[in-house]
């Protein structure tokens, strides 16, 4: 802050703090006092007669009071309530009055007149510290919000004087502490690393989003801010579930308009966050005027900063570095950390670093499609890597463009070959869920059962609205998600489908289930429904399934049968007596060299 800057806050605080502590002495003195004394005209009581000379210097301005007020003050004490009544009127017609003064505050602060801005709120301040609230919850209340309010103009009028109005944006303070001097000893340290890299990545991106800012009015050094946010990654989730460049959180990039659905999810969309970051720049300057406070609060929410701010002795005149240590430590420190990686940038032989190596920035087009595609099918199509595609489009969640309208981004000179091959592109559709059911035995748990249906515990949780996933019960039926690979692609009236081979009839035995024969069979659970019309997983005994061994199937030649588990066995066991090895029992069984059996178990071995 500049010398002059400083001296007219200090003047302002004195004189405040000066006059708050005249109109307690002259509220708290008899009413007796002589007219000669110089008695500030917001001493009296509200509500007690006063000559309209008297009530002109009270509001201090040119500014017609409220109508209820002047007409209680013109009436005088003909009709004098009780007196907690009449105390409660009183200090809320104070309350009323400061409430004017903040808007008339806002009328001058609009018509470019500071001076009485800031006169208009200092009234105002003024006259809630002599509202006596009687420890009325409502009372209380309205102060606090008048309170606030004050505070948040005060903020917005130095703001709009000292850089709006000057057309000074780029008013990034760079100053030097050992705050910023130890992150740049880091950055030349132990994370050294991050840095070249992150620099490194900036190339691919900050063209378009240093044109964003100029666009905005922002300062350009804004642009450098996703080096300390996300390193540049698109991609990047911290432990606070922020994510993509300028790392949003869900609702935070839902308020500044970014979409997040089942396919997209444009927090990683870098021109669209880069607009919402704007967004929220803008508005977070509006609140806090400087920008190292702009930057505090877009780390951790204005609420935060804000209700620091309100914590403190003088209420609207801090800047950062007043609020530094009552900051959250990784709020405090990520400003510190901004303004080192500045410095570095502005000199970097000063720092021992070599920044010339930069990511050529990206070159692309965008082309409307309008239905499921594999970014791998139109990358095959454009005769361009797939990787290519999905550094242009990080926001595709699954790697396929969504079923609906969407702007794809392609290499520069690929869109017309796009337009003219969409047709031939096949239509991509997305897997269905196939579920196996499990009656649970005794020593089951769901890591256990995870392992054998190749699957997760969460998935198995979730499916079945388990809470404690460290608790099932012997007995309980479970719902168990298994992972199909099985996938149709359509291209006019061609289905191409995945592991086709010559069916094989087969009888239904005790203990066979759909997921046991599509392991046994090398095939797929929705392979043997869609060649039986089955319309559930539930088999029984006796019937007859068509079943199309898979391509690689193994065990072709060897058939198989049931066993139930007597006590004393163990797999080694079972296994050399069918000649069969460990692995191969274990593999047909999905089982691992871990994996308990139970007397009463039903498993799979060979018949040779």
């Amino acid at each position: 802050m500049k010398l002059y800057l400083k001296a007219t806050v200090l003047i302002l605080i004195v004189y405040a703090s000066a006059g708050c502590v005249q109109r307690w002495q002259i509220a708290s003195s008899p009413r007796s006092a002589p007219e000669s004394s110089p008695v500030e005209p917001s001493a009296y009581p509200l509500g007690e007669t006063l000559d309209s000379e008297d009530t002109e210097n009270q509001l201090c301005l040119e500014e017609t009071p409220p109508a209820s007020y002047k007409s209680q003050t013109e009436r005088g004490a003909s009709k004098q309530p009780s007196a907690p009544v009449r105390q409660s009127k009183d200090t809320q017609q104070i309350l009323d009055v400061a409430l004017e003064f903040c808007q008339t505050s806002q009328d001058y602060w609009g018509q470019g007149d500071f001076e009485n801005a800031i006169d208009a709120l200092d009234q105002a301040y003024s006259l809630i510290l002599s509202a006596d609230t009687n420890e009325s919850p409502k009372l209380i209340q309205q102060k606090e919000d008048i309170r606030f309010m004050i505070c948040k103009r005060m903020l917005e009028i130095y703001a709009s004087r000292y850089i709006v109005a000057a057309g000074n944006h780029d008013a990034i303070p760079m100053v030097m502490n050992r705050h910023i001097e130890k992150e740049i000893k880091l950055f030349q340290g132990p994370e050294r690393k991050f840095f070249v890299r992150s620099y490194k990545r900036s190339g691919r991106y900050r063209s378009e989003i240093i044109k964003a800012l100029e666009e905005a009015g922002l300062p350009k050094e804004l642009s450098w801010l996703p080096l300390i946010e996300s390193g540049f990654k698109v991609k990047a989730l911290s432990r606070a579930r922020a994510l993509g460049l300028w790392q949003f959180i869900p609702s935070t990039g839902y308020k500044f308009g970014l979409k997040r659905d089942q396919w997209i999810d444009e927090r990683m969309d870098v021109t669209k966050s880069t607009q919402a970051a704007i967004a929220y720049l803008k508005e977070l300057h509006n609140i806090f005027g400087d920008w190292t406070t702009v930057l505090a609060g877009y780390n951790c929410g204005e609420a935060k900063v804000l209700r620091v701010i309100r914590d403190q002795n003088i209420n609207y005149l801090d800047n950062f570095w007043d609020l530094f240590e009552k900051l959250p430590w990784e709020t405090a420190r990520y400003v510190p950390r901004f303004l080192a990686a500045l410095f570095i940038i502005n000199d970097p032989e000063k720092y021992g670093f070599d920044l010339n190596d930069l990511d050529p920035p990206q070159s692309y087009e965008k082309v409307t499609v309008s239905k499921h595609m594999r970014l791998k099918d139109i990358a095959n199509t454009l005769g361009i890597s797939h990787e290519t595609l999905e550094e242009l489009n990080p926001e595709l969640r699954y790697k396929v463009t969504p079923p609906d309208t969407y702007e794809l981004k392609v290499p520069k000179g690929k869109g017309a070959l796009l337009i003219a091959s969409l047709d031939e592109i096949p239509t991509w559709t997305p897997p269905e869920r196939i579920y196996a059911y499990h009656r649970v035995r005794p020593g089951e748990t769901l890591g256990l059962l995870a392992a054998r249906y190749k699957t997760s515990v969460r998935a198995i949780a979730d499916a079945n609205h388990i809470k404690r996933r460290n608790y099932i019960r012997v007995g309980q039926r479970l719902k168990i998600p298994l992972r199909g690979k099985q996938q149709r692609y359509t291209s006019g009236k061609r289905v191409i489908a995945s592991g086709k081979s010559k069916p094989t009839l087969y009888r239904v035995k005790r203990g066979d289930s759909l997921w046991l024969l599509a392991r046994r069979y090398n095939t797929h659970i929705k392979e043997i429904m869609r060649l039986n019309n089955l319309k559930t997983t539930r088999l029984h005994i006796g019937q007859q399934l068509v079943i199309s061994r898979g391509t690689s199937a193994a065990q072709a030649g060897v058939s198989t049968k049931m066993y139930r588990v007597k006590p004393g066995d163990s797999p080694y066991e079972i296994a050399r007596s069918h000649n069969m090895t460990l692995k191969r029992f274990l593999r047909i069984n999905d089982l691992t060299p871990r994996s308990k059996i139970y007397p009463g178990q039903v498993l799979a071995v060979e018949v040779r």
